[in-house]
């Protein structure tokens, strides 16, 4: 059967989303629409892209992770180099090797924007920090004066994965009529990690519910672990930074699953691994994977879509 599936945020993390999506695949599910923020983001687009779970599963045994973190050679200076990054470029990391790591990822399957992919397929959720409000790409994009359907689906993705001070944010201009009026300066918007308003946007696909329009049922990967209950340890401004960060994921969309969805939600064990731990071992690396796997599996062996 066909299910809308809607995958949380969580750096490093959303390697268990991938064992998840393969247990849903050896239950016979297949995906409609999908929609996630952050790492949930590049599950979404590889899926709406057409990846199954086994090539997921073999992008994540081949990629290293910490390869992604790239920076100029002059910002490696210990403790001023990073500080002085942050202060001019506003992120530890510049963002871009994930851009191209995506970009190619979705190029072997025919995939550059939008347009490329069926009309609501792939939803992608950002933080305009600008303006202070949440955005759902590509469709928000027009209020921008961009051309929702001509937009880059890795863009948006990085967009999506933008931690605040981990990676720069993205900067998006106006144009057209969005532009009309606004000085040059004014014309520029900030855009980061969707996690910093909706980190797990299950009520995205209960909009149209709502209105009447019959859907197939919505299902929910969210990933859990010990470390959002454990304390962190705060030394200094990059980790007081981090713990801030981890606390909005794990708290942002939690009320609002344990009351209501607790029965559409696949919870997936991540094994106290925190979300910007990018130099993942083989063996965390396959735990995380395995972790989504086992949940996904227990949870499709009771899940009945009329219940």
């Amino acid at each position: 059967m066909h299910i809308n599936a809607v995958f949380e945020g969580g750096g490093v993390k959303g390697i268990s989303l991938a064992g998840a999506v393969k247990a849903a695949e050896l239950a016979g599910i297949k995906f409609k629409r999908v929609a996630g923020t952050s790492s949930g983001s590049i599950v979404a687009a590889v899926l709406a892209a057409g990846y199954t779970a086994d090539e997921m599963k073999t992008i994540i045994e081949t990629t290293p992770f910490d390869s992604l973190l790239t920076r100029a050679p002059i910002f490696n200076t210990k403790i001023i180099g990073p500080a002085l990054r942050i202060l001019i470029k506003k992120g530890l990391y510049s963002g871009e090797a994930l851009e191209q790591w995506i970009r190619r990822l979705l190029l072997k399957k025919g995939i550059f924007t939008f347009s490329d992919i069926p009309a609501g397929k792939l939803y992608i959720v950002a933080s305009d920090i600008t303006n202070g409000k949440l955005l759902v790409l590509p469709d928000d994009l027009r209020h921008y004066g961009i051309n929702p359907s001509a937009f880059p689906v890795a863009k948006a993705v990085r967009m999506s994965c933008s931690i605040p001070y981990f990676f720069d944010p993205v900067i998006l201009r106006l144009t057209g009529r969005a532009a009309k009026g606004k000085s040059f300066r004014e014309q520029f918007v900030y855009v980061v990690d969707g996690g910093l308003l909706s980190n797990f946007p299950l009520w995205l696909f209960d909009r149209e519910k709502n209105e009447g329009t019959k859907q197939p049922p919505v299902i929910g990967f969210q990933m859990v672990g010990k470390n959002n209950c454990e304390p962190h340890k705060i030394d200094g401004p990059f980790s007081m930074l981090t713990a801030m960060f981890e606390t909005m994921l794990s708290a942002h969309d939690e009320r609002y699953i344990e009351k209501e969805n607790r029965h559409r939600t696949i919870k997936i064990p991540t094994l106290g691994v925190s979300t910007t731990h990018f130099e993942l071992t083989e063996e965390e690396s396959r735990g995380l994977y395995e972790s989504g796997l086992a949940a996904g599996q227990k949870f499709f062996s009771t899940w009945r879509p009329d219940k």
